[in-house]
């Protein structure tokens, strides 16, 4: 008898562990932009490509909008455990220590996409992201949002139109100097806050790209958006160190494969989305859309390139010559 009850309990055990083995993987994957967002569409085609090529060994659980946690919340809770993966702007880690990351952050440092790609494709970005393993965390790749444009209340076309604005910006000390070399004066928010603070006059203005500036509804708070093109935001896809080099090496290798495809798929859309965003920012009629002339933009790079010295000693001035000589970018032309 005791021999058939050790059978069944053994039995019963050796099942139980078959059921849990078979049990997915669960990847917390949480972001605060809207689902409809480059990073929200991004996240959703990596979700369903990790299913798929790990043969569904891998759930990812995408949480979009802030759903799960804000944008100053989120990094805690990734190195906490509480999530497995995000997509913070690059602005985010400057906070951490890496000054480094907010070269990106840096007004007119990058003309178009192919100079931009040089750096985050390239021998510079691979160096940054292997910096991240310092704060327990693993980056996996950078997905690009766009070029971002200026909106608020009124023309903003030249330095001198920005003088005395609150304008929103992330946490960050470089877009906090592209402000104040402009004569605005910046305000550090949440990015959920953001459309409630423009239509109570909490803030002015802001920058964003087009497709967070759509998504979120900005423009029907917002009578002016200027296609200044000024800066760069993207991201960086992360996930907690110890998580992920604790996964089983075969799962690891699939969601490397899924996350590269991701990334084309990512960063091939980012143009359209914004393109496709600005044309529904037109369509709707509720704020004016203008470009600055050549001239206009000229005024502008002069008023902005002197934040790059300026944050020179926070970044590190190789770290912003190495983006130069990547790029080909020489501010003494300007």
């Amino acid at each position: 008898m005791i021999i058939r009850k050790l059978v069944v309990g053994l039995a019963t055990v050796a099942f139980s562990l078959a059921a849990f083995a078979q049990e997915p993987i669960v990847i917390k994957f949480s972001h605060v932009v809207a689902a409809d967002t480059p990073k929200g569409k991004a996240s959703v085609f990596f979700a369903e490509k990790a299913a798929e090529l790990t043969k569904g060994k891998v759930k990812v659980e995408v949480y979009a909008n802030s759903t799960l946690y804000k944008d100053k919340e989120e990094m805690e809770a990734l190195q906490l455990g509480a999530v497995q993966m995000l997509a913070p702007s690059l602005a985010k880690f400057g906070p951490l220590g890496l000054k480094e990351f907010e070269v990106f952050d840096l007004p007119y440092i990058f003309d178009d996409y192919k100079e931009l790609h040089a750096i985050t494709t390239g021998p510079v970005g691979k160096a940054m992201l292997k910096k991240l393993e310092t704060r327990g965390l693993v980056g996996l790749a950078f997905w690009d949002n766009g070029f971002k444009v200026m909106s608020a209340n009124k023309p903003i076309n030249v330095p001198e139109d920005y003088k005395g604005l609150k304008m929103r910006i992330q946490s960050s000390e470089v877009l906090d100097a592209q402000m104040r070399a402009l004569g605005a004066i910046p305000q550090k928010m949440a990015f959920s806050e953001v459309y409630q603070a423009l239509q109570t006059g909490v803030v002015d203005g802001t920058e964003n790209p087009p497709s967070n500036l759509y998504t979120q509804k900005m423009h029907e708070v917002q009578k002016y958006v200027t296609m200044s093109n000024h800066g760069y935001l993207g991201y960086a896809v992360i996930s907690n160190k110890k998580f992920w080099e604790g996964l089983p090496a075969d799962v690891r290798t699939a969601l490397e494969s899924a996350m590269a495809q991701a990334t084309n798929y990512a960063n091939k859309i980012a143009q359209e989305e914004n393109d496709n965003a600005m044309a529904e920012v037109r369509k709707s009629g509720k704020s004016q859309i203008t470009t600055p002339t050549a001239e206009q933009k000229k005024a502008m790079k002069k008023a902005l390139v002197t934040v790059h010295e300026k944050m020179a000693s926070r970044i590190g001035k190789e770290n912003i010559d190495a983006v130069y000589k990547a790029t080909g970018f020489d501010p003494s032309k300007l």
